[in-house]
């Protein structure tokens, strides 16, 4: 999972935090709202287009990972489902609009700093639009399986490696 940076203050308060046992482990505390502070996990959607047996990519041009390439994603805002949030992010980083066709897998994270700790994964058709960098987008491309260039996160390698598996619908 991704490591997540020491909370010291209260998000309702602003109050100092301290360390209390709760629920079975030590969590951060707020004395003055006298809540125990959950630390949610941080969730990411993607979407993976396939044509002709190329999938579609995108190069970072940001952190984390800043040059590599991943499909495209982005992280659920918190009035928003996993899968308008998949469909958001490949119009805004590939210029495509997709439809999804289905579910593929829900990855933990591989714990580098600003990963997601887990991503839910669709695939996806293409349905319209022009194919441009865009957004976070330094490029974008399709890419044959055996000839994939240097991937952004273990989590992207993972999946792609799931769906090469179970034959690359």
């Amino acid at each position: 999972m991704a490591g997540y940076p020491e909370l010291n203050f209260c998000p309702q308060c602003g109050g100092p935090l301290q360390d209390r046992e709760a629920y079975g482990r030590m969590r951060r505390y707020c004395p003055a709202c006298d809540q125990i502070i959950f630390r949610d996990p941080k969730v990411a959607a993607a979407v993976l287009v396939e044509q002709e047996g190329w999938v579609l990519l995108v190069r970072r041009a940001f952190g984390p990972a800043k040059g590599g390439w991943s499909l495209p994603a982005g992280f659920v805002e918190h009035d928003e489902e996993p899968a308008t949030t998949a469909v958001r992010e490949c119009r805004e980083e590939t210029g495509l609009e997709v439809r999804l066709t289905g579910l593929l897998d829900v990855i933990p994270g591989g714990g580098m700093p600003g990963e997601a700790s887990f991503t839910v994964v669709y695939q996806g058709e293409v349905i319209g639009g022009t194919l441009r960098a865009g957004d976070d987008a330094w490029t974008v491309a399709f890419f044959p399986l055996d000839r994939l260039p240097p991937l952004a996160f273990p989590s992207t390698h993972r999946i792609l490696e799931r769906w090469r598996a179970q034959g690359s619908r």
